[in-house]
């Protein structure tokens, strides 16, 4: 029914004497709308959001290829240094394990301290690393170099998921951290090639002047043009660094800042030193424990692969090193496939959750997740990459086992590409979602149980091969992953209620401590 005019004009009249009265009470007066509303996220347009992301995945390329691209000169040390291929293959096994152990090291002293020191430590370590391993005399300085050389290298991996979640919002992760992920794969696909070419062409040593020359210039380029992103330092990228933070261009530049904010003296960052169990403990978390053993065991999939191809396409097919090579790049084009589509379908996802639930969406702003069903945003697409990645597994074991046209698994890893960095994509977003503002000590520990998970399935595939042919090896491995949707699944069930037990227990350690100090 309407209203006849003589309720509007009562109406007018009380809306008028309300306000009077909230105007004459200071403590009654209407909060703006503006002051409700977050900032956003970052200061950082698209643009340079999507620089920083290439930008971070481009110095992850150095930890995969720096494992990869040494594998094509093995013959030759073994023959040069005068050991056997056992003690050469252990070089490669010290290299794994050093890549899962030194991030959680470097990987919290880029949360505490800065991404900008961690990034120039790591290469300057790396860069030592490749000179020495050049200029190598013996078999025992090849090893500690190696060791030294994955220290230096292993936290860029680390280091590249931290940068994109300090710019970018759980609402459009997706798209970014797909990007990130490509290295990772495109790396197995490069390395044999290059390092097959410079050891027929120039030696085994040319290899290590190749990283060292690389390296170098990724160097000077973070020194010069990398800003720092770290939240506990610059805020949403506003506030202007300490000196020890800003980049080459920034100090060239100062001129122009002069004007730029700094933190107030209570907020000034103060350098914390990095909690070097903080990975570790993670493990003991319910969710994070559960989801980095389940996503070890999806990744250890591609660890198989890569591992048992070299043996396969050179026994039933023939191929030389660089040939071999040439068959990992449908599976790296599977993966930049996972990072066109699936990104995009992680992100519309969690559109479709915010429409479902009435919660207005604004990908510029970070929406508080403590309600949020972010476990089942994201699984929700990982879970069919997953059967995807476990059927794919399956049908390549059986296609090398019939020996069947070539074009065959190509296809099929391309597939399985796609399926498992897919995958790896949604875990590893849901990964630094629940753990805010630890993207660095989140991704190292997924990279510690990774390699070391890895490391037990590159040893293992060969053997088991022998021992029950090929196509039942990855069958197995097909089934492996079947039971691995089992905890992912109660993942999507418990996750709101593991986190915000999580967080009470957080809070009373928090008032606990406060009390007693």
């Amino acid at each position: 029914m309407g209203s006849s005019p003589e309720d509007t004009t009562s109406a007018s009249e009380s809306d008028k004497h309300r306000l009077s009265v909230d105007l004459a009470d200071p403590e009654k007066q209407p909060v703006p709308v503006e002051e409700t509303i977050p900032p956003p996220y970052s200061v950082f347009t698209t643009w340079q959001k999507r620089m920083l992301a290439l930008a971070a995945a481009s110095t992850a390329f150095f930890s995969p290829i720096s494992a990869q691209i040494y594998l094509p000169a093995l013959t030759q040390l073994s023959d040069e240094l005068d050991v056997s291929s056992t003690k050469i293959n252990l070089t490669i096994t010290t290299y794994m394990i050093f890549q899962g152990i030194t991030p959680m090291f470097l990987g919290s002293l880029a949360d505490s301290g800065g991404r900008r020191p961690a990034y120039i430590v790591c290469f300057v370590i790396y860069i030592g690393a490749n000179i020495g391993l050049a200029l190598a005399p013996s078999y025992g300085a090849i090893l500690g170099l190696r060791c030294l050389q994955s220290a230096g290298s292993s936290t860029t991996v680390a280091l590249c998921m931290a940068v994109v979640a300090d710019v970018i919002t759980s609402a459009e992760r997706g798209q970014y951290v797909g990007f990130t992920v490509v290295p990772v794969v495109l790396a197995p696909a490069l390395g044999p090639i290059i390092g097959g070419a410079l050891s027929q062409t120039l030696g085994w040593r040319a290899i290590f002047w190749f990283l060292t020359i690389m390296a170098g210039v990724t160097l000077f380029l973070i020194a010069m043009f990398l800003p720092e992103t770290c939240r506990h330092i610059v805020g949403d990228g506003s506030i202007y660094p300490p000196p020890l933070y800003r980049s080459g261009w920034q100090i060239l530049t100062s001129h122009r800042n002069k004007n730029r904010k700094a933190p107030p003296p209570e907020n000034k960052f103060k350098f914390k030193p990095p909690n070097i169990l903080g990975s570790l403990l993670m493990l003991l978390e319910k969710e994070t424990g559960l989801l980095l053993s389940t996503s070890s065991l999806i990744f250890a999939g591609f660890y198989c692969i890569a591992t048992a191809m070299p043996t396969l396409f050179k026994d039933l097919y023939g191929y030389d090193e660089i040939t071999v090579g040439l068959m990992y790049l449908p599976l790296a084009f599977g993966s930049i496939l996972a990072a066109m589509i699936v990104g995009p379908g992680i992100n519309w996802n969690y559109k479709r959750h915010c429409q479902k639930l009435g919660i207005p969406l604004d990908r510029s702003r970070q929406q508080d997740l403590s309600n949020f069903p972010i476990e089942r945003v994201r699984l929700e697409i990982g879970l069919p990459l997953l059967g995807v990645s476990g059927l794919s597994l399956i049908g390549w074991g059986w296609a090398m086992k019939s020996v069947v046209h070539v074009s065959v698994p190509c296809i099929i890893s391309c597939l399985m590409g796609m399926g498992m960095i897919g995958f790896n994509n949604t875990s590893n977003t849901l990964l630094v979602d629940i753990h805010p503002g630890k993207a660095g000590t989140a991704t190292a520990a997924n990279n510690f149980t990774r390699c070391l998970v890895g490391a037990g399935a590159s040893a293992a595939i060969v053997p088991l091969m022998d021992a029950i042919g090929v196509g039942w090896s990855f069958t197995m491995l097909g089934l492996i992953y079947a039971v691995c949707s089992l905890p992912l699944m109660l993942i999507m069930v418990k996750g709101i209620s593991w986190r915000a037990e999580k967080k009470a227990k957080e809070e009373r350690k928090q008032k606990k401590k406060e009390e007693t100090s």
